[in-house]
């Protein structure tokens, strides 16, 4: 199986440098990923460094809590567009499903969703913070919002994606929804299995190791 097409190659750690967001890309292009995946802020650097290549730019908004206000995740997301990004990849308000505040959360998602119109929207679920059901909630919502994607994790908690979760998550979007997998996944046998279980697209700081094992 061929993954690099599967992978949005990873780079958010807070003490990332400029030659490592370039490094990054060179990588991207080098391995043909489908894309890299920064933080907002160095989104231009990337497109510079990807021009003249099909290699997609994704960003991540809210990130990595998701507690912002909408206007904010909606300035921020708008801002990485206009700057070169062609994905958006944005934390879901945890705190929001938690108080069972579902029509917040509804409106939180979809107002995003339609500030950026027909740019790929990722919700990131976090799933190490959430029990069954409220993965299934989350997903129902991401459902009514008609995002494009539901992403695991953001790397950043207890733990990241799970095939369980994956599973879970596949059950209750089924085909009107693709899913990422994020956050722990580090060699290509595991990636593997994140496809055969529905996962369309791995989101990863290991993507060399991955396409020179693929």
């Amino acid at each position: 199986m061929e993954l690099n097409k599967y992978i949005d190659h990873t780079l958010l750690n807070s003490d990332a440098t400029e030659r490592q967001i370039i490094q990054l890309c060179e990588e991207a292009k080098k391995h043909d990923f489908y894309s890299v995946c920064i933080n907002s802020s160095y989104v231009p650097i990337a497109r510079q460094a990807l021009l003249h290549s099909d290699i997609k730019i994704c960003t991540v908004v809210g990130f990595p809590l998701g507690a912002m206000s909408t206007d904010a995740k909606i300035f921020e997301a708008k801002k990485a567009i206009e700057q070169g990004a062609d994905e958006i990849d944005m934390v879901m308000n945890i705190g929001l499903i938690k108080s069972r505040n579902y029509l917040g959360l509804l409106k939180d998602i979809s107002n995003v969703k339609l500030a950026i119109g027909k740019v790929p929207l990722k919700i990131i679920l976090e799933i190490s913070e959430l029990s069954k059901n409220e993965i299934v909630k989350a997903c129902e919502i991401c459902l009514d919002a008609k995002v494009d994607f539901v992403k695991t994790s953001t790397g950043f908690s207890k733990s990241g994606a799970t095939l369980t979760a994956v599973k879970i998550i596949k059950k209750t979007v089924r085909n009107f929804i693709k899913i990422k997998a994020s956050g722990g996944i580090s060699d290509a046998e595991t990636a593997s299995k994140y496809i055969d279980a529905g996962v369309e697209r791995i989101g990863t700081s290991a993507g060399v190791a991955i396409a020179l094992a693929s």
